[in-house]
């Protein structure tokens, strides 16, 4: 893999911060360094003594005087080592990637800590993402995707996708406009780039089959592009086995996966992991040493702390509880969708993930009668066409989530929802 050809001229032309390097290479080094080197605060002036974190299926996790000291200070701009350490195992256990993905000629898998995945995804389109340039999403997808995409100038091209995410006939035929013994020349144009929320996409809930995701990646082959596998929800999968990833599949090394903790652990501690070949990790992380610098090195050593404490098995033991309970949560909407929607809308039961896409009869566009009408009767929903790459575009569908409401209020939601329905028709 030629990683260079992939490459921003911006992201081409970061170099790595001398202080983070100082200060990255003062933390592996023995104690008996003294550095005058960095311009780190000195943490004996911080009001902060210690912590005692009670955790709901595990010991209390403690941060002495002399943790706390190292909680609140800066680290590494890659990601607590242990942090990486833990995760990596995790990785290799869950996916286990062809080896050959990751061999030093062609870019040995690598991670990073990123402040939630959403902060991995921006970094990875700077780095990625040129004027001009076509990129491939399966449409609807998660506005935080397109508010980071168009910006930067790009055409974004809309792959057709169903209830079992992006069709690869689909995607076959928009490459066909592109010669593949081309798309290496300074002057193509093909896409080099396909983003896709394979599991309990949002909104649609759409979770893409194993076979899809192999002919997908086979196109990626053919036209040397590489994909983001932005895979927030993939703990979120209702049921077992799980679908194989990309990540899996990935014998060239052309995928960047990006995981995050906010559907698990929690949302507000803004832990996410980017997952990809070496060379790609590392410019990322350029990318994170002139912005944020860091992810919080309290929340990260604060997640270290609980998973090194449950182990991967207490972690997938959590998993299983926080599906268990959105399983339910997605059982109960679907329930209330039966009785007060059959008539008047159409959905598909999502296999993971916490929304339900659905499209309602003889209503051209919702944006009106969800941001207007609906509020009026106390019932809040996502008007489809947020979603949509042309966002004026009119679109049938709304966006309920399961993950909040009690099975009772998602009842009542939904009633109120089948009554203004009706009322529109």
């Amino acid at each position: 893999m030629n990683y260079t050809r992939f490459l921003t001229a911006a992201s081409a032309a970061r170099r790595p911060s001398p202080i983070r390097v100082l200060t990255e290479l003062q933390q592996r080094s023995p104690p008996t360094l003294i550095s005058l080197a960095g311009g780190a605060p000195n943490p004996d002036t911080f009001p902060f003594q210690s912590a005692t974190i009670e955790v709901k299926n595990g010991p209390p996790i403690t941060f002495n005087k002399t943790i706390m000291k190292r909680a609140l200070q800066y680290s590494s701009s890659s990601g607590l080592p242990e942090l990486l350490t833990w995760m990596k195992n995790l990785q290799k256990n869950l996916h286990n990637p062809p080896t050959i993905s990751y061999t030093p000629e062609n870019g040995q898998m690598d991670m990073c800590v990123t402040t939630g995945s959403q902060e991995g995804l921006c970094k990875v389109f700077e780095m990625l993402v040129n004027p001009g340039d076509n990129v491939l999403l399966d449409s609807p997808t998660y506005p935080g995707t397109l508010a980071a995409l168009q910006p930067l100038g790009c055409n974004i091209i809309n792959v057709p996708s169903d209830q079992h995410g992006m069709i690869p006939a689909a995607l076959r035929k928009i490459l066909s406009r592109w010669d593949p013994s081309e798309v290496h020349q300074p002057s193509s144009t093909a896409p080099r780039l396909l983003y896709t929320i394979p599991n309990g996409g949002n909104p649609t809930g759409a979770s893409m089959t194993a076979q899809r995701k192999q002919e997908v990646y086979e196109l990626a082959r053919v036209y040397d592009m590489l994909i983001i596998e932005d895979d927030p929800y993939y703990f979120l999968q209702f049921d077992k086995p799980w679908a194989p990833t990309f990540l899996s599949m990935d014998v060239d090394g052309r995928i960047i996966r990006t995981d995050s903790f906010s559907k698990i652990l929690s949302s507000g501690l803004r832990i996410g992991f980017l997952t990809g070949p070496k060379p790609l990790v590392d410019r990322v992380v350029l990318h994170i040493q002139a912005s944020t610098m860091h992810t919080s090195t309290f929340t990260q050593l604060m997640v270290s702390e609980l998973l090194h404490g449950w182990g991967q098995e207490g972690f997938l033991r959590h998993v299983d509880r926080v599906i268990e309970f959105y399983g339910k949560q997605r059982d109960a909407m679907i329930s209330s969708a039966n009785t007060w929607l059959k008539d008047v809308a159409d959905w598909h039961t999502p296999t993971a993930g916490m929304f339900l896409w659905i499209k309602l009869k003889g209503i051209a566009d919702t944006q009106q009668l969800i941001m207007k009408k609906a509020l009026e009767k106390e019932v809040l929903l996502v008007p489809g066409g947020v979603f949509l790459i042309n966002s004026g575009e009119p679109c049938p569908y709304v966006r309920a989530a399961f993950s909040l409401s009690t099975p009772e209020q998602m009842d009542e939601a939904l009633q109120r929802l089948s009554a203004l329905i009706r009322e529109a028709m």
